[in-house]
Order: C-alpha cells, then sequence, then structure tokens
C-alpha cells in the first residue's frame, strides 16, 4: 500500500515565524517586530538507586517561566510607558497584565497562541540613538509572568482572573 494516503486525516498546516501578534489586555497597542525568550523548564531531581547501575530514577519539580522579550519600532502611543510607570510607582501587583502571544498561518488563521499569566515588565532598553544612522528606532520590553496557557483560539487562556492578593489565581 505504498503511496496510499486514504488513512490520513488531518492535513499539516505548518506556521511561520514571521506572522505573529501581540494583545495585551486590549489596552496598550503596538505592533512587534520580534518575540523571543518564550519557553519555561521543569526542574528535576535525579536520584540513582542502589545497586541498578543502568537506570536513574528522575523527580520533577517546579515549573521555571523564561522571560519574553518584545521588540517594537518606537512609536508616539504611550502604552509601554504607562505600563512601565506603574511598576515604577511600585504597584506591582495590580500591573499585571495577561499577555496573549499568537501565530498566524499564511492564510490568516490562528495556529498557537499563548497567554502569559500575570506579566509584569522587569526591562526596558530605549534605542541606541546615532546621529549618522537610517534604521528603524526599536525599544525592547522584557516581562517575566506567573503562568503560561496554550490555546488555538482566542489567545491561550485570557481567562484567568486575580484572587483577593492582586495575584492571578491558577486554574
Amino acid at each position: 500500500m505504498a503511496g496510499n494516503n486514504s488513512n490520513v486525516t488531518h492535513e499539516l498546516n505548518y506556521v511561520t515565524t514571521n506572522r505573529f501578534y501581540i494583545e495585551i489586555e486590549s489596552t496598550i497597542a503596538a505592533s512587534f517586530t520580534e518575540c523571543s525568550g518564550l519557553g519555561a523548564q521543569i526542574h528535576k531531581k535525579v536520584i540513582p538507586e542502589g545497586g541498578v547501575n543502568d537506570q536513574q530514577r528522575v523527580y520533577l519539580g517546579h515549573v521555571e517561566f523564561n522571560d519574553v522579550t518584545l521588540k517594537r519600532g518606537v512609536t508616539d502611543h504611550p502604552g509601554f510607558w504607562n505600563w512601565i510607570s506603574e511598576v515604577f510607582d511600585e504597584n506591582l501587583i495590580t500591573s499585571r497584565r495577561n499577555v496573549n502571544i499568537l501565530v498566524f498561518n499564511q492564510a490568516g488563521e490562528t495556529m498557537m497562541s499563548w497567554t502569559l499569566i500575570g506579566a509584569i515588565p522587569i526591562a526596558w532598553k530605549a534605542p541606541a540613538l546615532q546621529a549618522d544612522g537610517s534604521a528603524a528606532a526599536i525599544e525592547e520590553l522584557t516581562l517575566a509572568y506567573e503562568g503560561l496557557q496554550f490555546g488555538k483560539e482566542k489567545g491561550g487562556g485570557n481567562q484567568s482572573t486575580r484572587a483577593k492578593s492582586g495575584f492571578f489565581a491558577s486554574k
């Protein structure tokens, strides 16, 4: 039966990295040129078992989420700066936002999305200013976050709510 694909029930629809959009709780309007660092690592503890030399026991610990860096061309919209100013004013709990990262296919359909739950700016970097330069001015915003949800539609999970402490409640 070589060449017979009658059992295939889906068609692969590959995602490219150049079609993405970032939503920050619909309050910050920005177009981003790059999003990097999205990822997580589960800490592990390896314990050898006495008398068993060809195996080991692996116990999983807590999850650590990588910081995400967003880059965009500098605009006159104050969205980023207003958010960072809240953090400067030590309003750290209420300054947290859910951030959706959506990736589209060539037809414009949402293929993947992640929601950074309880994201907060931890770094901001202004562009280098050069009198003889002609490149677009790019600023960077680095976010730390409390949790991560994955989905295919409507953001990874924008339905997370704040607990009384101000932090986002996990589901």
